[in-house]
């Protein structure tokens, strides 16, 4: 191991190549002495422990050509001491070191007003379109989309978002200057275009498994809530919505036919009480804004005349006929009420127009 250069800055991009997303070990020591400091320590320490943790990765370091790497696509080094660093991430138990960005937007500033869209790769023809009508609609009220760029619900998510010019934010277990999947290199330049992709892990770094773990829990501790569209009962989306309970943040869940295993580990988290149930933005918007803010819209069935109607009045036009008028004592003994309470319903039931008088009776109004 060789001298290491001054610099926090510096510090963090290296300790980023030296140390996988959500290390313990690399948090501890930069906790006891500082990210500088740890690293400075890091060539003078036993072989075993950190050293060895961190050792492999050592000769290979090259800050320098990482920053170029990014520059060349326009993506920069985010600390936490910017100002555009996300203010979300640091209740992770272990924030990041460091976040590779790319694209014109702040990302402290998009990710104040945001909603997290994951789901099934393997996603149904419903589900992509539910997570891209949320998307959009979610787009046009100001609220960011963020997602993790995969197949299924993730690029509908994103799509939908692009599709009314909206911000999305697509966060990557590899590097940010490379697609992953492959097949996603388009949409990731729309969105580094139009919005930002971001990453834990410096240029050129491949999206292993662990990472995409580590990625979910930026995705759900960077946004006010989670929106889960379609996941089975063993997924990545649990994940990120356990962590977004963990933070507490809002977790919410589409529901799906109760024949598909794509909707079960929606359905169980509604059941267990993890998630709320949303079946669009308007009911999203509500729980993620603040309280009485952005209020959905009560769902009512059809209104029907004889709505707010009491008893006495429902049972006196029950035995009203529809034509031909019948008698206040007739009405009283079909309907089982008093004279008295037949005439005060009669009469309530005539200014609503659901009765009529006919000759010497009543019958239904017109």
């Amino acid at each position: 191991m060789t001298a290491v250069p001054n610099g926090e800055r510096w510090a963090r991009a290296a300790w980023s190549r030296l140390a996988e997303p959500g290390d313990p070990v690399a948090a501890r020591l930069i906790a006891e002495h500082g990210v500088e400091a740890a690293l400075r320590r890091l060539p003078t320490l036993p072989e075993g422990g950190p050293r060895g943790r961190f050792g492999a990765r050592w000769p290979g370091l090259d800050v320098a050509q990482d920053l170029q790497r990014a520059a060349a696509i326009g993506a920069r080094l985010l600390t936490p001491a910017d100002p555009e660093w996300p203010a979300g991430v640091d209740d992770l138990p272990i924030p990041p070191i460091a976040l590779w960005v790319r694209g014109p937007l702040e990302l402290g500033a998009v990710t104040a007003r945001s909603v997290a869209i994951v789901g099934a790769r393997a996603a149904t023809g419903y589900g992509e379109s539910v997570a891209a009508e949320l998307a959009a609609a979610l787009g046009s009220r100001g609220y960011a989309v963020v997602s993790g760029a995969a197949f299924g619900i993730d690029a509908a998510a994103h799509r939908g978002a692009l599709a009314v010019q909206a911000a999305t934010i697509a966060v990557l277990a590899g590097g940010v200057d490379r697609p992953y999947p492959a097949a996603h290199a388009r949409l990731l330049a729309q969105i580094a275009a139009q919005g930002i992709v971001v990453s834990e892990a410096p240029p050129g770094a491949a999206p292993m498994k662990q990472r995409f773990l580590q990625r979910n829990r930026l995705i759900a501790a960077m946004t006010a809530g989670t929106v889960v569209v379609e996941a089975g009962l063993r997924s990545g989306s649990r994940n990120t919505a356990g962590t977004a309970a963990e933070l507490c943040r809002i977790v919410m869940a589409v529901p799906g036919p109760v024949t598909s295993m794509s909707s079960a580990g929606c359905h169980e988290m509604i059941r267990c009480g993890l998630a709320s149930l949303v079946t669009d933005a308007d009911e999203v918007a509500e729980l993620v804004s603040a309280m009485g803010l952005e209020l959905a819209p009560v769902r009512r069935g059809p209104q029907r005349p004889t709505d707010g109607l009491d008893e006495v009045s429902l049972r006196v036009l029950d035995a009203l006929p529809a034509q031909r008028g019948s008698p206040v004592p007739r009405l009283a003994e079909v309907a089982g009420l008093a004279a008295s309470e037949v005439r005060a319903a009669l009469g309530r039931l005539e200014i609503v127009g659901l009765a009529r008088r006919d000759g010497p009776g009543w019958c239904r109004g017109s």
